[in-house]
C-alpha cells in the first residue's frame, strides 16, 4: 500500500518549544540520520531492516549513501524507527519559534514521488504543524493502475488546481471534481485520487497530522 501520505501525516516532530534540538538532527545526510536514529535506539541493521520490511542489503546501502531511497522506502524506515517523517526530511532550527511564519517559493518545496503522486510538501521549516500542506500532481489515470486504496489517520481537504480528478472512496460513490472544486473526507476511509484526463491533474492538498 502507498504509505507516503500516511507518513507525511503522522504526528509532527515530537519536540516541544522548551526542548533543545539535538545537534544530530541538523545533519543533511539522510543515510547518516537513519544510522544515527538506529544506533540511538540500540537496533542492529538486521533488526531495523526486519521492522521496516526491507532487506538488510538495501538498508545498509541507504545508510552508506550507496542507494537513494524512494519515499515509500523512507516511510518504511520511519515506521521501523517509530519516528515522524519530519525528523528525517525537515531542516530543524536550534531556536524554536514563538510566533511562526514561513514562506515556500514556487517550486522550492520538498519533492517526494511515488508511482501515483508527485508530492511537493510546503512550509517544511515549521515543526509541530496542525495541518500539512502539499501540492500534489496526480499521475495515475485508473484505479487499476493506482492499486490498493490508501488509509491513514486524520482528515483531508483538497482543491483542484488543474485537470479533472476522480475521488474514489470505499464507502461512497466516486465523484468527479473539476478545476475549482474541492473535497473533504476522513483519511481513515480507503481513498484514491486519479486523473480522468490524459494529462496529470494538480491539487492543493491539506491534511491533519492525526
Amino acid at each position: 500500500m502507498d504509505k507516503t501520505v500516511q507518513g507525511i501525516l503522522r504526528q509532527n516532530v515530537g519536540i516541544t518549544e522548551e526542548t533543545k534540538i539535538p545537534e544530530k538532527y541538523h545533519r543533511e545526510n539522510l543515510g547518516q540520520r537513519v544510522r544515527q536514529y538506529r544506533v540511538d535506539q540500540g537496533l542492529t541493521q538486521t533488526k531495523l531492516a526486519k521492522l521496516s520490511g526491507l532487506s538488510h542489503s538495501a538498508l545498509s546501502k541507504i545508510e552508506n549513501n550507496q542507494l537513494s531511497p524512494t519515499f515509500e522506502t523512507i516511510l518504511k524506515i520511519i515506521g521501523g524507527l517509530n519516528i515522524d517523517i519530519s525528523e528525517l526530511l525537515t531542516s530543524i532550527q536550534n531556536k524554536p519559534p514563538r510566533t511562526r511564519q514561513v514562506f515556500t517559493r514556487k517550486g522550492k518545496g520538498g519533492i517526494h514521488e511515488t508511482k501515483n503522486y508527485l508530492y511537493e510538501t510546503l512550509c517544511n521549516e515549521i515543526i509541530n504543524k496542525k495541518m500539512i500542506p502539499i501540492l500534489t500532481r496526480i499521475k495515475s489515470h485508473s484505479l487499476e493502475k493506482f492499486g490498493e486504496m490508501m488509509r491513514h489517520s486524520g482528515e483531508e481537504l483538497f482543491f483542484v488546481l488543474e485537470g479533472t480528478v476522480e475521488l474514489i472512496t470505499e464507502h461512497y460513490a466516486s465523484v468527479k471534481l473539476e478545476q475549482g472544486d474541492c473535497a473533504y473526507f476522513d483519511s481513515s476511509m480507503g481513498h484514491a485520487c486519479i486523473s480522468t484526463e490524459e494529462k496529470d491533474a494538480v491539487i492543493f492538498w491539506v491534511s491533519t497530522p492525526n
